[in-house]
């Protein structure tokens, strides 16, 4: 192969990404991505608020615990919000599967009581694929986005990002530690985040 084949090559393009944050808090689209810790579900509602159009909420029908719609409404429209509750736990993967693969819901969140492993997180990545192609070009915002949300340290394998979020608050005052700790495009990082919807604030720690 000639140089001059190499350099008439065309150039990686980067994936499309939904901007949660200003700052480097960015989630490539058509791709799954894991938050775990205390702070997963509000880590779940920043994402939401950052998107448009529907989104799918599918949790265990035996979990129990449920979203409050008066906690929702700060960050996004609970009417956007369609709730599935399998009574398996494999259900939920299977369920947020065909919604990725479908390609007409934007934003879809898996509340699970552990990390899947490594054969289930590959299907979600071609599931949401699929979806993208489907939906006409990644490029335009229209390719879903797959969320899975995991206790404690989480670790499901292959993820395209972990995310950790933790509360940090002081008296009177409410504050978030986020950490990306796997990305396959940027480095682990660390930020503090203050304030609320509409006017949040982030900065590195």
């Amino acid at each position: 192969m000639t140089s001059t084949h190499l350099l008439s090559r065309t150039p990686h393009l980067p994936r499309p990404a939904l901007t949660i944050l200003e700052g480097g808090v960015t989630l490539p689209l058509a791709r799954l991505h894991e938050c775990c810790g205390p702070g997963r579900h509000s880590f779940a509602m920043l994402v939401a608020g950052a998107s448009r159009g529907a989104v799918f909420w599918i949790a265990p029908r035996w979990r129990g615990d449920t979203l409050n719609p008066d906690g929702m409404t700060a960050f996004t429209d609970p009417a956007r919000f369609t709730f599935v509750t399998p009574d398996r736990a494999e259900d939920v993967l299977w369920t947020l599967e065909e919604v990725l693969r479908s390609g007409v819901v934007p934003l879809a969140v898996a509340d699970l009581p552990g990390p899947p492993g490594l054969t289930a997180v590959r299907r979600l990545h071609l599931a949401a694929e699929t979806g993208a192609s489907g939906a006409g070009n990644a490029q335009d915002g229209t390719a879903p986005l797959g969320l899975i949300l995991t206790p404690g340290e989480g670790g499901a394998p292959a993820v395209e990002t972990r995310w950790h979020m933790a509360p940090a608050h002081d008296p009177g005052h409410t504050a978030w530690r986020l950490d990306r700790r796997r990305a396959r495009t940027a480095p682990p990082r660390c930020w503090r985040l203050e304030g609320g919807p509409g006017a949040w604030q982030l900065t590195k720690s």
